[in-house]
């Protein structure tokens, strides 16, 4: 019983960091009012449908990169998703 109880904590453990990644952002890419607006779009609808937005002012940049990195995979963004709403978040946020 405890072999079958250790495999299936390992298994989850690696189920788990097989999940899927989000490439890093680094910095900013998209800079047109378009992509903007985009992103902004992106980030109302797509990170709502769990919890309250957060203020872009909330993080600095890299703090941005940080809460992306680890939430885009969650919301199903893809990577230019994630790209555009960090573009738009850094842009309205002068820290």
């Amino acid at each position: 019983m405890k072999k079958f109880i250790l495999t299936g904590i390992a298994a989850s453990a690696l189920l788990v960091s097989c999940g899927p990644k989000s490439v890093a952002v680094t910095g900013p890419k998209y800079t047109s009012s378009e992509q903007l607006a985009q992103g902004k779009t992106i980030f109302e609808n797509s990170c709502a449908k769990c919890h309250k937005l957060p203020e872009p002012t909330k993080h600095d940049n890299q703090g941005w990169i940080n809460t992306l990195s680890r939430m885009a995979p969650k919301a199903k963004l893809t990577d230019d998703q994630h790209q555009m709403v960090y573009d738009y978040l850094i842009s309205v946020n002068k820290k």
